[in-house]
């Protein structure tokens, strides 16, 4: 399997309209990659597709397996199996006891964050596997090891992206493609604002924003390779001065 780190690559984003989806997609094609993106929203894709028009964005729910078939048929056909698959995708359920969260949410966060990311992984698989090689990445979080209460749904979702990772990784590998979970840590985005309510303005000033974050997180990804495989990663952001590092 050739190394990611020799562009130009395919590079395949879920969720690639906001937060980390969209700041990867940012620093990837400054890089000289070509990004294939999705997200939910039309407004956002055509402001993607406007500002990167030498790249492919297309209005996809990956909680929907035949919406998630057609785009990966479309793409491959076009332009073949995608070198590197960035799983991000995922929503975040707000606070509340496991009993009081309604079918429609948790049946929704279970679609999207689990569901979604088996859905890309059935459809841009099979071409990755009749080329050889490829990377495929799952965003995990720090609670795919962990829980927290108020929290049940995201962190099962978590969890089992964590246990599909590392079953992918034994399948894949012999394979030649890499399957590798990885942990952003903790960054400025809408979801952490969701996640910490009335206390998002103090709290989340600490953490580096979006761009900050793909800086040190996209050349990371790019390193991935079979020696990673089955392996949950971590991009742990610690402030030095008015710049961050990563630190795990």
């Amino acid at each position: 399997m050739r190394s990611l780190e020799f562009h130009p690559l395919k590079v395949v984003i879920t969720g690639a309209t906001r937060g980390l989806g969209r700041a990867m997609a940012n620093e990837l094609v400054q890089l000289g990659n070509t990004v294939f993106g999705c997200a939910r929203t039309q407004g956002q894709i055509g402001e993607l597709s406007r500002a990167y028009p030498k790249h492919d964005f297309q209005v996809v729910d990956v909680a929907s397996d035949a919406e998630v078939g057609a785009w990966a048929r479309r793409l491959t056909d076009k332009h073949g199996p995608p070198d590197l698959v960035l799983n991000n995708a995922a929503i975040l359920n707000l606070k509340a006891w496991l009993w009081e969260v309604g079918d429609r949410e948790f049946s929704y966060e279970i679609d999207t964050n689990i569901k979604g990311v088996v859905n890309v992984i059935r459809h841009f698989t099979p071409s990755m596997i009749r080329r050889g090689g490829g990377v495929i990445v799952n965003f995990t979080s720090r609670w795919g090891q962990r829980v927290q209460e108020q929290m049940a749904p995201y962190c099962a979702t978590k969890w089992a992206v964590v246990a599909i990772t590392k079953a992918l990784a034994k399948e894949l590998g012999p394979k030649g493609i890499a399957v590798v979970g990885l942990n952003p840590g903790v960054v400025r985005t809408e979801m952490l604002h969701r996640y910490l309510g009335d206390n998002a303005a103090a709290g989340a000033s600490y953490y580096p924003t979006p761009s900050e974050w793909a800086k040190i997180a996209v050349p990371f990804i790019l390193r991935f390779g079979l020696k990673d495989t089955g392996k949950l990663r971590s991009v742990i952001s610690l402030r030095e001065g008015s710049r961050f590092t990563r630190v795990a």
